[in-house]
């Protein structure tokens, strides 16, 4: 490697090496560069006008820490073993995990074991949470502050390299949490080397990215690279993009435009399909737009008015920002239209909020869930539906996502109903930072309503400690219990229909429908019997502790194709069902082996 940085005010950079300091030369446009080849595994770092060395802005590899040197990664080291030609996430079944929680030792290495049994469950897509180098040892990873690197104690850039090759080999494609929108508050280093950051946009971390002031040049190509080297020395698959509605940028290019159309083109010369995913509040479909009708060209985007709609419903929650879902009515429109808040007034914001998705969009563009590892993370205890719910209503919610017109993921465990929490973790090895943590998490605990949910002498898990990592955890075991085996099964089941029923794999959003029988709204828990229609089938689910008589609509041309409980058809048209329960009724002959 060559040692190269940009560093568009300085007078002097040197790069720093284990025993001596070597002067780069300025080699326009603000960059300086030295022309000796640093071999991999060199450790190095950069000086500006004499002060301390700092690791490199683009480093793909930190294993002494954040704050220490850089160190030499050549991905071209790494022989590719698998032939792979590449996966679209849309209409696919992503699997979103944490590395450091997947398995007991959490390393990218230990999650490989893991991944028959992904494949056996039918999942097309893994999805990693964030994988940048951050201060500590534990952490959801969005407080990255090296977005080109993987942490160590995953096991660095070449156990992704390995991951990723092992992962293709299964047929199981792979799709990576990034983060461009911030970068963590211990270990950033960025400002000593250029306009990184500008204070004409503010987000909830401070200044934002400089996308659009002096300098913003440098630092998109910065943000775009980081992105575009993940497709090509690791063939990923997909990104999924953090938050981008906090990249503030009033260019006449949005910088996600031009990352869609830089992807796009690596795409054709790589021969084969890469993915960007964007996670956005905004309800806009601007972000699936094509670049050429100024949008953001995203390939699917996170809808997570379909959680909400279906958790509070499911659940009865009403607090902080499911104020406005929990009815039927609500739930048809989150299922024929992914956005409920549409430019209709969002309560919980106090404003009106967002926009309607055009007609003849794609469902497929919307990636939805009943678990991420923001809905249950950033609950005030970090606890999973199936730590309330039966799993009758469990396999209820399962069917509502898996048998949906959008692309559904699925939470690391969520397939069994994991009754271990998934906390809010973040190993700050600094005193103060932590403590800051520690009291923002219990401030947000009083604001969203989880107070009066668990009672008022609930006590927020610490961040910091260690036991909160270690709480959340996957516990395997729990698949001995017979009943989390049947859901297991259940959710086997599912994606299988998904993939033969043609009308189940389907992203129409016009051939997608729902029926009720029973109030539009309750207090709680909603009861009563919901019929999905997806083209021809037909998904009856019963909620609740009750029998129902169900009339299913040219039922003489349909057969149950699988089932959650015991339903009784005395005729065609007819299902005698008992709550809480799923039956799935296609026009295949036979339900999928």
């Amino acid at each position: 490697m060559l040692p190269r940085v940009w560093a568009p005010g300085a007078t002097r950079v040197d790069v720093v090496l284990a025993d001596e300091r070597r002067a780069l030369v300025a080699d326009g446009g603000g960059w300086w560069a030295h022309d000796v080849d640093l071999p991999h595994g060199t450790d190095y770092a950069f000086s500006v006008d004499g002060g301390e060395a700092r690791p490199d802005p683009r480093s793909a590899w930190q294993p002494h820490g954040v704050h220490a040197a850089s160190r030499v990664f050549d991905p071209d080291r790494y022989a590719w073993r698998s032939s792979w030609a590449g996966i679209d996430v849309r209409g696919h079944v992503l699997y979103e995990l944490h590395v450091g929680a997947f398995t007991a030792q959490g390393t990218l290495g230990e999650a490989v074991e893991h991944l028959d049994e992904l494949v056996s469950l039918g999942v097309d897509v893994v999805e990693l949470l964030p994988l940048a180098p951050f201060d500590g040892e534990f952490g959801w990873g969005y407080d990255g502050v090296d977005p080109y690197g993987v942490h160590e104690v995953y096991g660095g850039p070449a156990a992704l390299q390995h991951f990723v090759d092992e992962a293709h080999a299964r047929g199981l494609g792979v799709c990576l949490d990034v983060v461009h929108n911030h970068l963590g508050p211990s270990g950033n280093y960025l400002s000593t080397f250029g306009p990184y950051f500008t204070s004409t946009h503010q987000t909830p971390w401070g200044d934002a990215v400089n996308l659009d002031a002096d300098g913003s040049h440098e630092v998109r190509r910065w943000v775009v690279d980081s992105a575009l080297r993940w497709f090509t020395d690791f063939c990923v698959d997909a990104l999924r993009l953090d938050a981008v509605h906090e990249l503030r940028d009033d260019s006449a290019t949005h910088v996600l435009a031009q990352l869609s159309d830089e992807v796009a083109a690596l795409s054709d010369a790589l021969g084969r399909p890469l993915s960007l995913v964007a996670e956005t509040d905004l309800n806009d479909p601007v972000s699936v737009a094509a670049t050429t009708d100024g949008g953001w060209g995203m390939t699917g985007q996170w809808a997570d008015d379909v959680h909400h709609a279906i958790h509070a419903l499911v659940t009865g929650e009403r607090h902080g920002y499911y104020v406005d879902f929990g009815s039927a009515p609500t739930l048809r429109k989150a299922l024929t239209g992914a956005f409920v808040h549409d430019g209709t007034l969002s309560t919980f914001r106090g404003v009106p909020w967002g926009a309607p998705v055009p007609a003849g969009t794609d469902g497929h563009r919307f990636v939805v869930s009943v678990q991420n590892h923001d809905q249950v993370g950033n609950r005030g205890l970090g606890d999973r539906p199936s730590e309330r719910l039966p799993v009758g209503a469990l396999a209820v919610e399962a069917a509502l996502l898996l048998l949906s017109p959008f692309t559904p993921m699925l939470f690391m465990g969520e397939e069994w109903g994991a009754r271990t929490r998934w906390q809010y973790f973040a190993d700050h090895p600094d005193p103060e930072l932590a403590r800051a943590v520690r009291e923002g998490r219990r401030g947000e605990f009083g604001g969203h309503g989880w107070a009066a949910l668990y009672g008022p002498d609930a006590q927020m898990p610490d961040p910091g400690a260690r036991s909160t990592f270690e709480d959340s955890r996957l516990d395997r075991g729990e698949v001995d219990d017979p009943e989390r085996a049947a859901l297991r099964d259940w959710y086997r089941l599912l994606v299988g229909l998904r993939r033969s029923v043609p009308d189940l794999a389907s992203g129409d959003l016009a051939a997608t429908d729902l029926t009720w029988d029973g109030p539009d709204e309750a207090d709680g828990p909603w009861h009563g019997v919901l019929v999905l229609r997806r083209g021809r089938a037909r998904v009856v689910l019963a909620l609740g502790d009750d029998d129902a008589q169900v009339a299913v609509p040219g039922g003489d041309e349909l057969v149950v194709a699988a089932s959650w409980g015991e339903p009784v058809r005395p005729s065609p048209d007819v299902l005698h069902v008992r709550a809480p329960s799923v039956t799935v009724l296609t026009p295949a002959a036979a339900p999928p082996e």
